[in-house]
């Protein structure tokens, strides 16, 4: 890391301890600061994100069952969070990983890792406000059993960590986060902003300074983005600004990936937090009212599908809430699920099929197994956000 690149700001420093054992330049945060200006084309964002993010949130207390969108949604973030940390996992493989009995691939357990953490951590702010013994449970679970198991799961890391590509050192690294000293009293600050009783800040500024400084003090030997991209929807959660974990940001930040990443370095080297800011805000307004447009068509496929499966005297309407939740459906998953014998659950499907909601993918995996899929669901949960729907998307095969 060039000290050079970097000014002395309101957000930190570069610094170098000469004679250390660690002697490289690092970066050193400042505390969060509590009295920023925000700049008129901030504001103008802010008033559009809040809006959007408005809109969801009296979405989430108009639908009678929320259940039906996050599960969608949380799968979604889960894929894209991963993602950003170079999984080659599609949609298509968490859901039909969901149904069978063998180990998954290293990719896609560990989306299911991040489902499982996800979960967790919105157990656990029922009870707990966002501290360090909650953000430890969580990625504990994240890491668990799953590449970088070995990298202290649960643990805060006690030895210094710098960010770039294969080779990298300190002196060559784009970024090098602050020593292991200094986290007790720079993550003491942040759990004290994202607490406070009386925020500085409307809600979704507050969450991007979070979010930012949790990235940037880089407590763990690994998991900091997803743990701090996790943490964004819990803040906007305890700030009662969504009364269901609806919102999910990643799938915007892996598609702009390269400026979610000049954007955080931009507030380390120059104190650029505007451009931060703005960016966030976008990602906000933008992933509001693509969770509003995916919701609304995926309520009315399943309200589509129900109107006439209770027609039948039947099991129908109960597999229609199943494949909403995971549009691949297997015999065995539907004999256990709806409590059929193997006979009851093959007849519901190719009832299903003669509807058109369900189409045969073949017979694959362990005991030449037949899986079927929604494409009417999947589709909706698959397809691309608006802003790049030019990107390839996975076939669900």
């Amino acid at each position: 890391m060039r000290a050079e690149e970097f000014t002395d700001g309101p957000f930190g420093r570069a610094v170098r301890e000469p004679g250390s054992v660690w002697a490289f330049t690092y970066y050193l945060p400042r505390e969060i600061p509590r009295d920023l200006h925000l700049g008129p084309q901030v504001i103008a964002a802010l008033s559009e994100a809040d809006a959007a993010l408005g809109q969801l949130h009296g979405l989430g207390t108009l639908i009678t069952d929320p259940s039906l969108l996050i599960g969608p949604y949380l799968r979604r973030e889960a894929l894209a969070s991963t993602r950003i940390e170079g999984t080659q996992a599609s949609l298509s493989d968490v859901f039909q990983a969901e149904l069978d009995e063998a180990r998954p691939t290293e990719d896609v357990l560990e989306v299911q890792r991040y489902l499982e953490a996800t979960r967790l951590a919105h157990d656990l702010v029922t009870t707990l406000p966002l501290t360090q013994r909650l953000i430890l449970q969580v990625h504990e679970r994240l890491l668990r059993d799953v590449r970088g198991e070995e990298r202290r799961p649960g643990e805060f890391r006690t030895s210094p960590v710098w960010i770039g590509g294969a080779g990298a050192t300190p002196e060559t690294a784009p970024f090098v986060p602050p020593l292991p000293e200094h986290l007790p009293d720079l993550l003491a600050d942040w759990e004290r902003f994202v607490n406070v009783d009386t925020p500085a800040y409307p809600a979704l500024i507050q969450a991007a300074l979070m979010h930012y400084q949790f990235e940037t003090i880089h407590p763990f030997l690994d998991g900091n983005g997803r743990i701090g991209r996790l943490l964004i929807n819990l803040q906007l959660m305890l700030r009662r600004r969504l009364n269901h974990p609806l919102l999910y940001l990643s799938t915007y930040f892996e598609t702009h990936r390269s400026d979610y990443y000049e954007r955080l370095q931009g507030v380390r080297e120059r104190g650029d937090i505007d451009a931060w800011l703005l960016f966030f805000l976008e990602a906000v307004r933008e992933q509001a009212g693509d969770a509003i447009a995916r919701s609304q068509r995926l309520v009315q496929v399943r309200e589509s599908y129900f109107g006439e499966a209770i027609q039948a005297r039947s099991s129908l309407p109960r597999l229609v809430a199943m494949i909403v939740e995971n549009p691949f459906v297997t015999v065995r998953a539907v004999e256990s699920r709806l409590g059929l014998t193997n006979q009851g659950a093959r007849t519901l499907i190719l009832s299903a099929v003669s509807r058109g909601w369900l189409v045969s993918l073949g017979r694959r995996g362990r005991g030449s197994r037949e899986y079927w899929y929604a494409p009417g669901v999947f589709d909706v949960m698959n397809a691309p956000m608006a802003s790049d729907a030019d990107r390839p998307d996975a076939d669900p095969t």
